[in-house]
């Protein structure tokens, strides 16, 4: 194995990172004066790799760790596999130290109860991926342990300067602060998280016990974008690491994600069956851009023999995806791959005619997917048009419905974003858009945190805790 078994290329204009550079996380070439979808990606050979569909080691880091940048460059700098390894096991437990419990495959099977309630028959049904017992609750954690793997990593071999290790920094309020802040801290590591002013004061709390330095970033008027993302913009100018999912910000936390994708594969050969459909919730895009790679992946190396059709889901208060898909199946004409390949080279160097900023504040109570912008969108159309898949766009009264279903049928305390999934999957069915026999998977991919409702405005909330961080509101 040598890194030459991966690299990374910027799907927009083509260019790799300097061999050199300790923190290849972006693209080079990003200007601010361009039109250019600047995301670096993970190219794997996959002539280098197998599937290890009998290897029955639990931790998804080590079973994968072929699959990883960061395995790639730890062996071709002169660590072993063993070492390795090693590496992965002590950073895990160090995680657990923080968390309670470090990575381990989570559930994967078919729900009978949901498959019952929405009418499924004969070979279909709804099968359910639990994110909610993972590392801080949610898939989150996967991407953002990749990348402290590879910066690990980099120490080890010495291409950083370990004794002056910059900042991480990440904007968000829920699931992926809460990850990277117990990355973080297991990792010794500083980091910086931006949130808006409408977060929930139990995980601000949380955030604070594990350390993190927290900013408050109200909207600002004629300030287009979400403020959050706009001050981590500038702490990484002034340079800070993005510890963040946003695959535009740091190409190496999707492949992290690629776990997820890796584990519905192998559980899906052990119980002798395929699955023809995977609905999944998009905020910023990277969990579904990586189960489409990983799954693509999986197809290639004929460890399944092909990948479900990608549908994706936003909701009424934002659906900047279903915006873009729509943009660019009209340049494609037809379903031809070379038709749809041009389409999407066109859209990867004239993004602004694809995705930009939604342009009123969202609002919804899957507030978990309320990005501004769909930050990994162009791997997402990609999959979705590769499968025959589509974007969902789906009311509140819907939300509602497949959380308080996913509570009913499953037990499974998954929060109104991680049940987001399953409401695609509702609205699909009630339109006749899935048929009763179909193999569906949903991903559950968030835990209730509070007793709050999910998408209202906490400033209240705040206010009432005295918490630190509301002084000035």
């Amino acid at each position: 194995m040598t890194a030459a078994a991966s690299r990374l290329v910027c799907a927009g204009c083509g260019a790799e990172p300097d061999p050199g550079d300790p923190y290849p996380f972006s693209c080079p070439n990003v200007r601010a004066d361009d039109d250019v979808d600047h995301v670096l990606r993970r190219d794997l050979d996959l002539s280098a790799v197998r599937f290890p569909l009998d290897d029955p080691e639990p931790n998804p880091f080590v079973r994968y760790r072929a699959f990883l940048r960061a395995y790639h460059v730890a062996i071709a700098g002169g660590l072993s596999d063993e070492a390795f390894c090693s590496l992965v096991r002590r950073l895990d437990r160090q995680v657990a130290a923080v968390d309670g419990h470090g990575f381990t495959a989570t559930p994967f099977g078919r729900s009978d109860a949901l498959s019952e309630r929405l009418g499924f028959s004969g070979r279909g049904g709804i099968w359910v991926k639990n994110e909610t017992g993972n590392v801080s609750g949610s898939h989150k954690a996967r991407h953002l342990f990749g990348v402290l793997l590879y910066l690990e990593v980099a120490d080890r071999l010495g291409l950083t300067d370990a004794s002056r290790r910059p900042d991480l920094a990440i904007a968000s309020c829920g699931n992926a602060a809460l990850a990277a802040a117990v990355v973080a801290a297991a990792g010794g590591r500083t980091l910086h998280v931006f949130v808006p002013v409408d977060a929930d004061p139990v995980v601000l709390a949380r955030l604070e016990e594990l350390g993190a330095n927290l900013t408050v970033c109200p909207r600002v008027e004629g300030e287009s974008g979400d403020p959050t993302v706009h001050r981590l913009l500038q702490a990484i100018a002034a340079g800070a690491i993005a510890f963040t999912c946003q695959g535009n910000l740091n190409g190496l936390a999707v492949e992290g994600g690629e776990t997820l994708g890796y584990e519905l594969v192998a559980d899906l050969a052990a119980a002798g069956t395929t699955l023809d459909r995977l609905v999944v919730q998009v905020g910023g895009g990277a969990l579904a851009s990586a189960c489409f790679e990983a799954l693509h992946e999986a197809a290639v190396l004929a460890a399944i023999s092909a990948a479900p059709r990608l549908d994706t889901v936003q909701t009424e208060g934002a659906w900047p995806l279903r915006r873009a898909y729509d943009a660019v199946a009209a340049r494609c004409g037809s379903t031809a791959a070379d038709e749809r390949r041009d389409a999407l080279a066109y859209a990867a160097r004239h993004r602004s005619e694809f995705m930009w900023p939604w342009e009123d504040e969202p609002h919804s109570i899957a507030h978990g997917i309320l990005d501004d912008e769909t930050y990994d969108w162009l791997a997402v159309v990609e999959g979705m048009l590769a499968t025959g898949g589509g974007p969902l766009v789906v009311d509140e009264d819907t939300l509602a419905e497949a959380h308080a279903l996913a509570l009913e049928a499953t037990g499974i305390q998954v929060c109104t974003t991680g049940s987001a999934g399953l409401a695609g999957l509702l609205a699909l069915r009630t339109s006749g858009g899935v048929s009763a026999d179909e193999r569906v998977a949903v991903l559950f991919t968030g835990a209730i945190r509070s007793h709050t409702p999910n998408g209202r405005n906490h400033d209240e909330e705040l206010r009432r805790a005295r918490h630190p961080v509301a002084q000035g509101l």
